[in-house]
Parts: structure tokens; C-alpha cells; sequence
């Protein structure tokens, strides 16, 4: 079976920047343990599959190993290729997912994700993950499987070494870890190691607890948001009810087809 392949960087406008999603379209469903092969072999924090269903495209989302619910800059690259390599013409699409109803809006030169927003509640700061990161963040909030861990300024943002052995031993997929920028709303980076992905890149799926607890800390609806990993990445966000709209641009790295 020969399938296509793209390899795009999402939430930036310079390849070997922002983060790596490999897109996979598919007339039908492939099986479950195919997917997770094909997702291992990528070696990237996440590989996307779609498929037509009538004015809709469903999406599955992969790390190298497990399934995940909601994927930010594997749905935007998705996007990307729809726009780019796959002649698709509306303004909007629409995704069926794991999560509910997903849309992606072309605007202008970005494309922005309308996601559910994951709102949060305070939770009292792990011992665990005060012992993992080296330093005790001011407050901890948590939502869905992320905890989110608030610090002082961005340098300390910066400065964290985890020890990702020890991290999986949360009760979290990811861990989100933040403060005011100094040139933008906020910083974050985010670990996931339980999953396969000590430090992604770039998140979507973080900004939608992120826009929602700095929209509310900072007294903002629109936010700007750096992500401040090695490769970095760039995040217009805006809360909208109980959703998050995070806007973004992809560049495409690698087209191929791949026999499996």
C-alpha cells in the first residue's frame, strides 16, 4: 500500500522552525496498529490522518506511541496541505475529531484553529512536579490532562532543565509550564514525556487552557504567545466563549509517499 505523506512546520514561516507534524490523507480508515507504526517511524511528536467525509474531514491525531484526543499544529499543518497541496478552496474547513466538532478559518495569511477552550481549575502544586522541574511554581491549574505550571518571569521559564524520568510519574500527559513574556502577553514550553515527547515544540492543544488562564489573569481576549523552545514558535490567540481561536502559519518541509 503506497500512501502520501507531508512533513510541515506548523506555527511558523521558516522551515527547521516552529513544530514538525507529518500529514497522512486516506481515502479510508487504515487499521489502528498501522497508524501507530506509521506515527512511530515519523518519529514526530505527532502524526495526523484524515479522511473525506462528505463537507467534513475526520482527523486522528498519533504520537510515536499513543493515540491522543486533540492535536493543535498536527490540525493546522493539516490544513496547510489542504490549502497548498490538495487544491481545497473553501475559507473554512471542518473536522470531525476526538474532541468534538474542530474548524480551521484561512485568514488572510493565517490559519486559525477554533477549539474547545479547556477551562481550568487550581490544584495544589505536586511535590512531584516541583521535585521534576527544580524550582516551585507559583500556582498550578489543571485541565483535562494537562497541569499547568505558573512561574515568574520568563527567564525562569527559560532556565528549566526537567528530569523527564521523574515527570512520568504524574498523573498528566503534559505538562505546561508559563509566565508573561517580556515582548509578548505570555511564554510557555510544554513536556510531555509520558507520551513519548519530553519537550514539544510548538502546542495548539496547550493554548487552549493557556489562552483562558492568561485572558483571565491579564483582563485580555486577544493574546500573543511565544512558545520558547529551541525551535520556537508563534501563536495569535483570542477567547471566544468557550472557545479558543489559535492562529498560526505552516511552511511544508517534505513531500513523499511511503509503501507499508
Amino acid at each position: 500500500m503506497k500512501l502520501k505523506l507531508f512533513q510541515i512546520d506548523a506555527f511558523t514561516n521558516e522551515v527547521f522552525k516552529g513544530n514538525s507534524a507529518a500529514v497522512c490523507p486516506l481515502q479510508d480508515w487504515i487499521p489502528d496498529k498501522l497508524m501507530q507504526q506509521v506515527a512511530m517511524e515519523n518519529n514526530l511528536a505527532e502524526t495526523a490522518f484524515f479522511v473525506k467525509e462528505g463537507n467534513e474531514f475526520a482527523i486522528r491525531w498519533f504520537t510515536p506511541l499513543t493515540e491522543v484526543d486533540l492535536c493543535g499544529h498536527a490540525t493546522l499543518a493539516t490544513a496547510h496541505v489542504l490549502y497548498n497541496h490538495l487544491g481545497y478552496k473553501n475559507d473554512m474547513i471542518f473536522l470531525k475529531s476526538k474532541s468534538g466538532k474542530l474548524r480551521v478559518i484561512k485568514n488572510d495569511n493565517l490559519l486559525v484553529l477554533d477549539f474547545p477552550a479547556g477551562f481550568y481549575e487550581n490544584v495544589q502544586i505536586p511535590a512531584l512536579l516541583e521535585q521534576s522541574l527544580g524550582i516551585k511554581p507559583i500556582e498550578t491549574v489543571s485541565a483535562r490532562d494537562f497541569i499547568l505550571a505558573r512561574f515568574k518571569n520568563e527567564k525562569q521559564v527559560k532556565s528549566l532543565n526537567p528530569d523527564f524520568k521523574m515527570m512520568t510519574g504524574l498523573p498528566y500527559h503534559a505538562i505546561i509550564v508559563t509566565a508573561e513574556g517580556e515582548k509578548v502577553d505570555f511564554v510557555s514550553r510544554m513536556f510531555a514525556p509520558k507520551i513519548g515527547i519530553d519537550e514539544d515544540p510548538v502546542t495548539g492543544s496547550a493554548h487552549t487552557l493557556l489562552t483562558p488562564y492568561w485572558s483571565h489573569k491579564l483582563n485580555k481576549i486577544h493574546l500573543h504567545a511565544h512558545q520558547i523552545s529551541n525551535r520556537g514558535g508563534e501563536l495569535f490567540c483570542k477567547m471566544s466563549g468557550d472557545r479558543v481561536e489559535i492562529g498560526g502559519s505552516a511552511v511544508t518541509y517534505l513531500i513523499g509517499k511511503i509503501e507499508v
